[in-house]
């Protein structure tokens, strides 16, 4: 199956720029992808780490719900390594994508993870980042709540020629 469809089938919408996989789960699908810092119409895109995987994305989001991100931010707002460790994730981020950034881009993307210049935005964002074996203290704490990705059954398949969602796909116990 072509990777861009795969990651259109999980995500419920083509891809806006050509992507690279960066991790994978055990079934052999994309769980996050790396997006350039310019999309193809020319946006300037913050999220370079892409969470394509149903479930991380199911789990994460029931985590943002109960209130996991302002936690976060609280803690780094309390604890002091972890702030600092957070500041310095946003930095290397903020870094890797700026390194991809085409010459003469304007406008360019900005802040770190998720865009953001500080604090915790995007659970999502952060486990992604981790994933894409990355230093994240957010996505290192987040990581418990997500994995393991084990689904016994792929969430994307191939159908007519073309990738689908798997209609048998449900979240593991």
């Amino acid at each position: 199956m072509d990777e861009r469809q795969v990651v259109a089938a999980q995500i419920g919408r083509p891809s806006r720029a050509e992507i690279t996989t960066l991790s994978r789960c055990h079934l052999d699908l994309p769980v996050v992808v790396r997006v350039p810092p310019v999309l193809e119409d020319g946006t300037p895109f913050p999220t370079l780490y892409w969470l394509t995987c149903p479930l991380a994305v199911k789990r994460i989001s029931r985590l943002e719900s109960g209130g996991g991100v302002k936690a976060l931010d609280r803690r780094a707002d309390r604890v002091p390594a972890f702030g600092a460790a957070l500041e310095a994730a946003h930095a290397r981020y903020a870094a890797q994508r700026d390194a991809l950034l085409p010459e003469g881009a304007d406008p360019q993307p900005r802040g770190g993870v998720a865009g953001a210049t500080s604090g915790v935005k995007c659970l999502h964002a952060h486990y992604a980042d981790t994933r894409a074996s990355n230093a994240n203290p957010v996505g290192e704490l987040v990581a418990p709540w997500v994995e393991p990705l084990d689904c016994p059954v792929p969430c994307v398949i191939e159908a007519e020629g073309q990738a689908a969602k798997n209609p048998n796909w449900v979240e593991p116990r």
